[in-house]
């Protein structure tokens, strides 16, 4: 079992313009014991970022200067970090975009403050079960993944992954080939099991396909997905 970090000792930014949305994130979380602060806009959220690490990010989409979806590009080009994004817009296409430049989970608006701190909570396990892993090597064909630094090389050239795109093809590689259900990569890897989060998965599967070659992965339709390589 993960020993998880305290509450009080993990550092949260949540972003929104809407005023009265940020607080009320902000003093639900820190009502969960975490420690909180707030930014209003693209460039003060990335400066934010940049200034105070934190552990984590619950990021809107739609702000100004420039959006939510610019502020993950930005911040997962520096230091990856953990992003739950929220979103009024219930289009799915939407919502993968968010996924594919480099965010953990999304919510849409309007949202519940419990279920939102659950996904939180959700999020930093999933981060800690990765740090308290033993540092070992992956080998499948050639895919190299130093677990210990959290690299991935294929063929010899590095991949610059996000925190969850490297989890997620880690678990694909400790079974190479086998095929892993949609329901049982939420569970393990996102710390929960929905099933409308399965897109979640997909665009994921997308990302890893697309910096590490489209072979990569195989696509069992109606099932998930497995590790191929040569």
């Amino acid at each position: 079992m993960d020993q998880s970090a305290p509450p009080a000792s993990r550092r949260i930014l949540v972003v929104d313009d809407e005023v009265t949305i940020a607080e009320s994130v902000a003093a639900r979380l820190r009502s969960e014991g975490f420690t909180v602060d707030v930014a209003h806009d693209g460039p003060s959220a990335v400066a934010a970022v940049e200034r105070i690490e934190p552990d984590l990010v619950v990021l809107d989409v739609m702000l100004p200067g420039f959006d939510g979806l610019e502020v993950c590009r930005r911040v997962q080009a520096g230091r990856p970090v953990p992003v739950l994004m929220l979103t009024a817009r219930t289009d799915e296409t939407d919502q993968l975009v968010g996924l594919g430049v480099g965010a953990d989970d999304y919510l849409t608006k309007p949202f519940s403050l419990r279920v939102l701190a659950a996904r939180v909570h959700a999020l930093l396990r999933r981060v800690d079960r990765a740090a308290d892993r033993d540092g070992t090597t992956i080998l499948v064909g050639d895919l190299r993944i130093d677990v210990d630094q959290r690299r991935v090389w294929r063929a010899d050239v590095e991949a610059k992954l996000t925190p969850l795109e490297f989890d997620l093809l880690a678990r694909l590689a400790r079974r190479p080939r086998v095929v892993l259900a949609r329901e049982r990569l939420l569970e393990e890897v996102w710390d929960w099991a929905d099933a409308a989060g399965s897109r979640a998965v997909d665009s994921h599967v997308k990302a890893l396909r697309r910096k590490l070659g489209a072979d990569l992965i195989r696509t069992v339709h109606g099932v998930g997905y497995a590790l191929e390589t040569r």
